[in-house]
């Protein structure tokens, strides 16, 4: 009889942890969630203390059934899925169902393992010690998803009365809309105000020359408003006696960063390899899982990606050190291990994100990993073992100059020993080299010129998904399993937009969040929904009942449901008011929601059935796009009258200027026939669901050729291929390059 059955997630962990047990153990994989709440009511049973009315999932009934027949040959259930509250609901939902099953003559004995890495090691030693079941965090999960149904499950459905159908709101979703709207806000409001500055060359005793900035006048920090101050300054520099007052020198230390946790490895994976969230975790799940190394097998490469803690286990520490002495030097090991402060909101339930080997180098990974899942384990490799080494050390050199009444101050630094940079010098390295001459106090110099600039200040940047993340979690808001799914779902309900990497709010995500913050005020605040979390660690604490928290959030929000179903403006019916006038019969337009997006509208509707299109500008105001006729040159194929360039839901598309007596649309044409041998049909442009631009076959379903690439109607003029691609490269330029990978043609797009 074997030892028992193990019950994981995910089918590639069966692979992983199979080649540590062997034949010892049955390993099952219930493939995520068993049980949820139903998918079209509530579910939850308000005037009975929240109970939920949880169902088997559509499609686990098999994987139940197989999971019941594994655990009717066994005495002991080891109940292992994710070592989180979602995991702990995975596990809780599994027992009641195989409590549910056939009892074994000795009756089943049912435990709790965490596996927080898929190595041998961690897989035994979670097995030699089992815990129970946690209430505490089962209640947790219950309690937020409980939450979320209900926001979401009476929040929408008002959405769709007032607004129009298909929208949803989310606890925690909508604040993240909110700070993108109100960062939009400030960047419309913001008014730019001009500054200088002047930067002095001088040369002293002994070379080289060297730059310094003019920093105090009299005494007193030095802003320069405009040009004219700033030829003042000049001219009074330009005769007066450079001397040096103040030569300070320091050694200074940069200590490297903490290993990843979730939120600074997605915001690393952005900023460095320009991964989404969600690509981010997806790669880091498989990491984890486990990769078939060849004859080592499958192999868990990092511990558990979901995690807000910096901790580090001792033997990982001691491993680090090892390797870093034996590949740098004993100079680069510090004096002892390096355990770095943990945060306020820190649960602390799961190490760092860390290689389970730091022998395992990504060097030696290279033939087992494809590029992206290789560059994503490389720079948590390069992190964790940068945590331990010793700090980079610069000698600091500050030289304080006087010139008549005003202060110039240089800042030079050269680095003494590498420390952590020799590693992750790629990513943290700073100007490490701005060197000064070797000057002492009454050193007299020349100036060799003067440079005024002229800046302007900067509004705050739009969020993108690095800083959108940052600001979430400083703010308390949501949790590091969920950031990902919050940052696809906004996109997803078209409340934001992400372009060239930075988040706009679309109009559709200003009126939402308007509303909700008018009615939900509450709903809409980040302080409010920081305080739920900290309820919901509560609970998981066992110091506070779900019940409890659902009954005080409750008590809230469906009174201000109520108020709202009253007194929320119905914009379905009356649209969003403009300044804007009707051409045809001078009425006021509005702004209206449609399956296709928004547009303007006659308010007279539907005596005066003008409509246009529109975009917004920077500072937030509106303007018309012009819909000529001329601009496309097509003509309706069903009436002869021309085509315009529409903009819709998914994207634009050709529509006849004769609607609305001919409703005759057409995608975009490129001009380029489809590639595909016996294809008669042409490459035309659409848009994903998320309006993501491609260009696929016209005769699609029966073709389904496709391309991200806008295709050239353009010979390659090296191998003769019938069309061409305009790709985006870094740096925002584009070429034409060639599509037959076996052909290497590219030229600038100019």
């Amino acid at each position: 009889m074997k030892k028992g059955l193990v019950i994981v997630e995910s089918p590639t962990k069966v692979r992983t942890i199979k080649r540590y047990l062997g034949s010892d153990y049955d390993v099952k994989a219930s493939v995520g969630h068993v049980k949820d709440l139903p998918r079209k009511r509530l579910g939850v049973n308000k005037d009975k203390d929240f109970t939920p009315e949880y169902e088997v999932i559509r499609g686990k009934g098999k994987i139940i059934k197989e999971l019941r027949s594994a655990a009717s040959k066994v005495e002991d259930i080891y109940l292992a899925p994710d070592p989180d509250r979602e995991g702990e609901a995975i596990a809780w939902h599994i027992a009641e169902e195989l409590k549910k099953g056939r009892k074994s003559k000795n009756g089943r004995r049912f435990h709790r393992v965490l596996f927080h890495e898929l190595t041998r090691k961690a897989i035994l030693d979670a097995l030699r010690a089992p815990t129970e079941l946690d209430k505490n965090r089962f209640e947790s999960q219950q309690a937020r998803r409980i939450l979320d149904r209900l926001v979401g499950y009476e929040l929408s459905p008002l959405l769709w009365e007032k607004v129009r159908q298909g929208l949803s709101a989310g606890r925690v979703q909508s604040v993240a809309v909110r700070l993108i709207c109100d960062r939009e806000r400030e960047i419309q409001k913001f008014v730019p105000e001009e500054y200088w500055d002047i930067t002095a060359r001088l040369e002293g005793p002994v070379p080289p020359a060297f730059e310094a900035k003019v920093i105090k006048e009299a005494g007193k920090k030095l802003h320069i408003k405009n040009e004219a101050r700033a030829r003042e300054i000049t001219g009074q520099l330009e005769k007066a006696d450079f001397r040096v007052t103040a030569v300070k020198k320091v050694e200074r230390k940069k200590n490297p960063p903490p290993p990843f946790i979730t939120s600074t490895l997605q915001q690393a994976a952005a900023r460095q390899l320009g991964f989404s969230a969600k690509k981010t975790m997806m790669l880091a799940q498989r990491l984890y899982e486990g990769i078939d190394l060849g004859k080592e097998g499958p192999v868990g490469l990092i511990t558990y990606m979901r995690t807000d803690s910096v901790r580090l286990s001792a033997d990982a520490i001691k491993q680090a050190r090892a390797y870093i002495k034996e590949s740098f030097g004993p100079e680069f090991v510090p004096a002892r291990g390096r355990q770095f402060k943990k945060g306020k909101l820190t649960q602390d339930a799961h190490e760092a994100i860390r290689p389970t080997s730091a022998k395992r180098t990504p060097k030696s990974l290279e033939k087992f990993l494809e590029r992206d899942l290789l560059r994503l384990y490389d720079l948590i490799w390069r992190r964790f073992l940068a945590s331990q080494m010793s700090p980079a050390i610069y000698d600091q050199t500050t030289i304080d100059i006087e010139a008549g009444s005003f202060a110039l101050r240089a800042v030079g630094s050269i680095m003494k020993f590498e420390g952590f940079l020799k590693l992750y010098g790629n990513n943290e390295r700073d100007n490490d080299k701005i060197e000064l001459p070797m000057l002492k106090e009454g050193d007299v110099l020349e100036l060799k010129g003067l440079d005024p600039k002229q800046h302007f200040t900067q509004p705050p940047p739009r969020y993108s998904e690095a800083s959108l993340i940052k600001a979430l979690e400083q703010k308390g808001i949501g949790r590091p399993s969920t950031y990902a799914a919050i940052l696809s779902t906004i996109q997803d309900k078209e409340y934001v937009r992400l372009e060239q990497k930075r988040f706009y709010p679309t109009e559709l995500g200003f009126l939402v969040t308007d509303l909700l913050t008018a009615h939900f005020p509450e709903i809409l605040d980040a302080d409010f929904t920081a305080d739920m979390e900290k309820s919901l660690d509560q609970v998981e604490e066992g110091a506070v009942s779900w019940v409890d928290l659902l009954r005080r959030f409750y008590a809230m929000f469906s009174s201000r449901l109520k108020t709202a179903r009253k007194e929320m403006e119905s914009v379905k019916a009356n649209g969003v008011p403009t300044d804007i006038k009707c051409e045809k019969c001078g009425s006021p337009m509005v702004i209206r929601y449609g399956k296709a997006g928004e547009f303007l509208a006659c308010s007279a509707f539907p005596k005066c059935k003008y409509s246009r299109n529109f975009t917004r500008e920077a500072d937030g105001s509106i303007k018309i796009v012009d819909d000529e006729p001329e601009d496309t040159g097509y003509t309706c194929d069903k009436c002869g009258r021309p085509m315009l360039k529409k903009k819709g839901r998914y994207g634009e598309f050709l529509a006849c200027s004769g609607y609305p007596e001919c409703k005759s649309t057409r995608p975009i044409p490129t001009g380029v026939k489809c590639p595909r041998d016996g294809c008669s049909g042409e490459l035309v442009q659409k848009a994903s669901r998320r309006g993501k631009v491609f260009y696929g076959c016209s005769n699609y379903p029966s073709c389904d050729f496709a391309t991200w690439d806008r295709p050239v109607d353009e010979k390659c003029p090296d191998c003769g291929a019938p069309y061409l691609l305009e790709k985006k490269i870094r740096g925002g330029d584009s070429v034409l390059k060639c599509p037959n990978k076996k052909c290497s043609f590219r030229k600038p797009l100019k």
